[in-house]
């Protein structure tokens, strides 16, 4: 697996400025809470003055269910991992954590060991952020793999990772940002280390239609969708983190059942939209979807 798989934090600073959105509305309007969001975000002050509902509607203006798109994507991750916690899982691998709380926040049981996988430099950083005093500090293990003369797997056994434990492993908002060959790589490594037991794995993907017929990736009526896909592209390239990797449904579902995992579920914001945003009266029209990335679970 090559090195550049968890090389920037910029979309991981990104990331954590929604959650803090989220978790500025009332609490029976969000559907997450991070109350950790806070130390990672530049201007978090400002924010907070701005409140929920303005900054939410200055996102829409640059692309309308951007913020829901990326909350929608959190929430469906809370979720999977606190059934998996529930129902057996032992150990739970994040791979490119950056900023990600779900170790703090979702109150997870003490006995789920927890292996957050990225760089050096930004692990140093979320760590100096973190108040000491942060829930479930003790379960949580820092894998940092210097993919010149590391690898992941051996990284991750040598920090105590056991391979005969039930495990669930994520791969958030990653694999757009790395070559094919980098996410094929990174699977077979992740099927050799859980072939003794059993796994769960989410990955999200960006459609292939992005690339060729992007009005496809958003609801009916979504205003100027293409040059929102070609907006949305270009932010990303020119801070450095260009997509360079879209796949089909078939595509992902043949590289995940040749390294024996089966597909179990697979969601955009149109699937999750009633089932998230309806419950707390904040229903997106079919003109504010934006369906470009996918949400998958398989299990091996």
């Amino acid at each position: 697996m090559t090195r550049s798989i968890f090389r920037k934090d910029g979309t991981a600073q990104g990331v954590a400025k929604q959650r803090l959105i989220e978790t500025l509305a009332e609490p029976d309007k969000r559907v997450i809470n991070d109350p950790h969001a806070n130390g990672f975000v530049a201007g978090s002050g400002l924010m907070k003055l701005m409140g929920h509902k303005l900054n939410v509607s200055l996102s829409a203006k640059i692309a309308p269910g951007f913020h829901e798109h990326l909350i929608a994507r959190t929430r469906f991750i809370d979720d999977l991992i606190r059934d998996c916690a529930a129902n057996g899982t032992e150990q739970y691998v994040i791979l490119g954590a950056g900023y990600d709380s779900r170790a703090h926040r979702l109150g997870l049981p003490p006995s789920l060991r927890i292996f957050e996988v990225d760089q050096l430099e930004v692990q140093t950083r979320k760590r100096s952020k973190l108040p000491k005093d942060i829930p479930n500090s003790a379960s949580v293990t820092y894998v940092s793999v210097d993919f010149n003369h590391q690898s992941l797997s051996q990284q991750l056994m040598a920090a105590g990772f056991d391979q005969s434990r039930p495990t669930v492993f994520t791969f958030e908002g990653v694999s757009q940002y790395v070559s094919k060959e980098a996410v094929a790589s990174t699977i077979e490594e992740l099927a050799l280390l859980t072939q003794e037991t059993s796994a769960a794995l989410f990955m999200s993907y960006v459609d292939e239609l992005l690339d060729t017929n992007p009005e496809a990736c958003f609801g009916k009526g979504y205003p100027r969708a293409a040059k929102r896909a070609e907006m949305i592209m270009g932010l990303s390239g020119r801070v450095g983190e260009p997509w360079i990797s879209f796949y089909t449904a078939e595509d992902l579902e043949r590289l995940l059942s040749k390294n024996g995992f089966s597909v179990v579920d697979n969601k955009t914001l149109a699937d999750l939209n009633s089932v998230y945003f309806t419950p707390v009266g904040r229903t997106l029209s079919e003109d504010q979807l934006m369906n470009l990335e996918h949400f998958v679970v398989a299990k091996g």
